[in-house]
């Protein structure tokens, strides 16, 4: 194989969140890098985006195939695919439609399958590296957050499927599992149900009030952009690295130590979720 000039990033989701930080950190590091929205046009780009940001729908087959083509026809390949797109939606399972559902699932997981499966076999040939960035809430449920976490534990056996499938040939795949971050997840998450008169409301809008301020106080972007610099530069990847406030790392530790009924008793206590009436102590 000739020896490439140039290390080419396409980076999903880059418009904004844990992928814009991760794009910009790696084109002002001297990658080439191409981020993906589904609306580039819709928002300005600052002075420090070093990176073309085309458009890509992860929910549409053609759209995938034709932003996946667009930067193979600029640079003949791509060295690393760093799956950084996703939303939330967050409500009681019983009063969220299934079509809602099914669109959580599309993005987050099937969104991930598509672009994986366009790249794979100019990975395959060529060499390359997978970053998928799944959650710490693909290890671990989460009140009202069923949908979000099902897709985030989707990622998990697909990346560690892949591993497998993938053992002798050149491609690198790892999965990503970030914890709080200060980024726009909160305002572009959609809650489902909760009304005035819904059984859910008072835990539900508990719940959700203790989530937003960990998220607002979680942990600086640059800290996964420089993961993901420290990865893309490794020899050899791991299935899966966790990042974040050390708090969030430790409660999943604590997952495989204790017995699953003190976890869940403990991880309801810090949402301050009553088990007996299965309403908040507020």
């Amino acid at each position: 194989m000739a020896e490439r000039r140039h290390h080419v990033v396409l980076v999903t989701g880059a418009s904004s969140g844990l992928g814009n930080a991760c794009a910009t950190y790696l084109a002002k590091k001297g990658y080439v890098v191409y981020g993906t929205s589904r609306t580039p046009e819709s928002r300005p780009r600052r002075a420090d985006e070093f990176f073309e940001l085309i458009r890509m729908d992860v929910t549409n087959d053609d759209s995938v195939a034709s932003g996946v083509s667009y930067v193979l026809a600029r640079e003949g390949h791509i060295d690393t695919l760093i799956c950084g797109h996703g939303f939330g939606i967050a409500g009681p399972v019983e009063e969220t439609p299934i079509a809602d559902a099914m669109r959580q699932i599309d993005v987050n997981f099937m969104g991930v399958a598509r672009i994986v499966h366009d790249v794979l076999p100019g990975m395959r040939a060529g060499g390359g590296t997978i970053l998928v960035v799944g959650s710490l809430m693909g290890r671990t449920g989460l009140p009202f957050n069923a949908y979000y976490s099902a897709s985030k534990f989707a990622l998990e056996g697909f990346v560690e499927s892949m591993r497998m499938e993938l053992h002798g040939f050149p491609v690198r795949v790892a999965l990503i599992e970030p914890g709080d971050f200060r980024t726009g997840f909160i305002a572009a998450r959609e809650t489902i149900g909760l009304a005035d008169t819904s059984p859910y409301a008072a835990a539900g809008r508990c719940t959700m009030t203790v989530i937003e301020d960990a998220e607002r106080s979680g942990a600086d972007p640059v800290l996964f952009a420089r993961l993901i610099l420290k990865l893309v530069r490794e020899k050899r990847l791991r299935a899966r690295y966790t990042v974040g406030l050390w708090f969030n790392r430790f409660a999943i530790t604590l997952k495989w130590i204790l017995p699953h009924s003190l976890y869940e008793f403990l991880f309801m206590a810090y949402f301050r979720y009553s088990s007996k009436n299965g309403v908040h102590d507020v």
